[in-house]
Order: structure tokens, then C-alpha cells, then sequence
């Protein structure tokens, strides 16, 4: 089932080798338009989100990506790119009757190959956007902020009144994690760096703190959450951070070796968490429809706004990872089409 007829071709990004340099291993070319599996739907997209897992999937790191299913020689979907926003274009057969996933309505969520015009995704991964949401707005909450709502709701269990530290609060994720810990009622402290801190009291952050100036983990201040976002710390200063029956949150790994990336240091945590006060938790996103309906609602009633930093076009891709990758990020960036 299907909007009408489509074209042979569309304009998408390539890459057919690992490599960490976005200009080298990433092209603009024309492939065949994807066709939606029986449980699948055909989107022509119209916003995907850069993120740092993006660079990940790009550089072939850590390895253990790879092993995972990734693919272990070159990138098994040539197409990067797994958050979207668009118009639903076809729907596969086994999709619900009852599924609210129709030809022509506005969908945004997870799916995959999306830096390209039209892009696959499962269809409970995908849900219908509120219409007064902007398809960029709507492409950064597939990864971004349904890693920060599991994080402050599900990991974190954030209570109002509780005093929380976002580390790496200027990011994509930090920034709906601000928003949304503060919609739960908490004192948020957001930390980065200091070029960053104005962004941070703009979305709502009650303090913040700069790292390259003052050390958060020195024992003088203390909270009963902390949410790291990528970061490198040791646990043993991060639980310096912590009240006596603080909870880590821990939502990825940075600077590690190139075998697995810092995720040593989650798996340290779930090691360490039932021998001491303090709960320590590493978690990896879970793609849930729910959740991303439930960012988009936040985002459709006021409640946070993302913070897109830039858009690019779909052929400045490579510049969009390259202005990742080089640390000038404050927020979101998306992929326009």
C-alpha cells in the first residue's frame, strides 16, 4: 500500500568501508529506492539527527560493534543513519490494519539507512507526529531523547526535589536529560565546558558547572543522581559525586581502547554496584515506540524544546560529522532534506 508512484532512484550517503575521517569514507550517490519488508514501512524522509553513535557506526569503533552485527569487514547498510522524520510513503503487508500507520501521515522514530530521501523502519518503532512538531525538531528524539528519558525516568528514577548532575549536558542527549530531569521536579546541574554553559542555562539548568575549571567530583558537592553521557571519568570519582545512596547513570563510554570503546567501565559498574550504598547502572537505549511518543508529546506541549545547533543538507553530510567529531556541537545536529 503505497501514495502513488515513486521514483527508481534517490540521492543517499554511502559507505562502503570503515574509516575515521568523514570526507574520506562517506559519498553522495544514487541507489535504488529500499522496498518495506512485511512488517516494515517506507518513509521519504524529511530530517535525520547526526549523533555520536553516528561516528561510531562510521570509524568501525569499538570493535565490538562490529562483532555485534554491524559487520566485521565493512559496514553491513552501506546508508548511515538511524533516526528519522517524514511521510510515510508504503506500508508493508503485515503491517496492522489497526496500526494508525498510514500512506501520507508524518511519523518520526528509529529506522535505518535514514541519510538518504527514502528510508525503511519497523513499524513499532515509528509513531505518528504531532503536527505542530517540526520534522527536525521530530528527527532528534529517536536516539537522543529517548536515551534521556530512559535514563532520568527508568535508570536514574529521578523524584522532584532530588539533585541531579548531567555530565555532558551540552550534547544532544544532555540537553533533552537537562530538560527532562527538570520536568520531573529535580535541581539540575548541568556540567561542560565553559563555551557551553550560556546553552545550558537557557534550556533551564539551575546551576552549571565547567569542567575544565572546577573538579565536581573534588567531594564538595554531592547528588543523588548522576547521569554520565559518554564520558571518561573513573567510577571511583563519579561515586565521589554521589550521596551515600546516589544512583550512576552511566549511558556510555568515551576515550577507551579500540576493542570496546570504554564500555569496560559499565560493565565495572554492574560489578561493583551490589557491594557498595551507591547504585551504579550502565544501560543501553531499548527502541520503544512508547517512548519516543512520549519525548514528542513533551516537545509538542512545551514542556522541552530540542536544541538543534545546526542543520545541513543531505549532501553535506560529511560536514555534519566533521563538525561533531571536531567538538562544536551544542545540542543536536540534523540532516534537512
Amino acid at each position: 500500500m503505497h501514495t502513488g508512484a515513486l521514483p527508481a532512484t534517490m540521492q543517499a550517503i554511502v559507505q562502503r568501508r570503515y574509516g575515521e575521517v568523514p570526507e574520506d569514507v562517506l559519498d553522495v550517490a544514487r541507489l535504488p529506492i529500499p522496498t518495506a519488508g512485511p512488517h516494515e514501512v517506507l518513509v521519504r524522509v524529511r530530517a535525520a539527527s547526526v549523533d555520536r553513535g553516528t561516528w561510531h557506526l562510521m570509524a568501525g569503533r569499538p570493535y565490538l560493534a562490529r562483532a555485534i552485527g554491524f559487520g566485521l569487514r565493512r559496514p553491513k547498510t552501506p546508508v548511515p543513519g538511524l533516526t528519522l522524520a517524514g511521510i510515510v510513503e508504503a506500508v508493508g503487508t503485515e503491517v496492522s490494519a489497526v496500526s494508525l500507520l498510514r500512506p501520507g501521515n508524518e511519523v518520526f522514530g528509529t529506522g535505518r539507512g535514514t541519510f538518504a530521501e527514502f528510508a525503511v523502519a519497523r513499524a513499532d518503532r515509528l509513531v505518528v507526529k504531532p503536527a505542530n512538531v517540526s520534522f527536525v525538531d521530530a528527527a532528534t528524539v529517536g536516539d537522543s531523547g529517548i536515551t534521556a528519558l530512559q535514563a532520568i525516568r527508568d535508570v536514574g528514577k529521578v523524584r522532584g526535589g532530588e539533585r541531579v548532575a548531567i555530565l555532558g549536558a551540552s550534547g544532544g542527549v544532555g540537553t533533552f536529560a537537562v530538560q527532562i530531569a527538570k520536568a520531573y521536579g529535580a535541581h539540575v546541574t548541568g556540567v561542560a565546558s565553559g563555551a557551553k554553559l550560556d546553552l545550558l542555562r537557557t534550556i533551564g539548568a539551575d546551576d552549571v558547572i565547567d569542567y575544565r575549571r572546577e573538579d565536581f567530583t573534588d567531594g564538595t558537592r554531592r547528588f543523588d543522581v548522576v547521569v554520565d553521557i559518554a564520558g571518561n571519568r573513573p567510577l571511583r570519582r563519579l561515586r565521589r559525586a554521589l550521596t551515600r545512596n546516589g544512583r550512576l547513570v552511566v549511558t556510555g563510554g568515551e576515550n577507551g581502547g579500540p576493542v570496546l570503546g570504554g564500555t569496560e567501565r559499565n560493565m565495572a559498574a554492574h560489578l561493583l554496584s551490589p557491594f557498595v550504598t551507591q547504585r551504579l547502572r550502565a544501560f543501553v537505549i531499548r527502541n520503544r515506540a512508547e517512548d519516543v511518543a512520549t519525548v514528542g508529546a513533551l516537545i509538542a506541549e512545551g514542556v522541552i524544546t530540542p536544541a538543534v545547533d545546526r542543520t545541513f543538507a543531505l549532501d553535506e553530510a560529511a560536514a555534519a560529522v566533521r563538525y561533531l567529531v571536531d567538538g562544536r556541537v551544542r545540542g543536536k545536529l540534523v540532516i534537512a532534506l
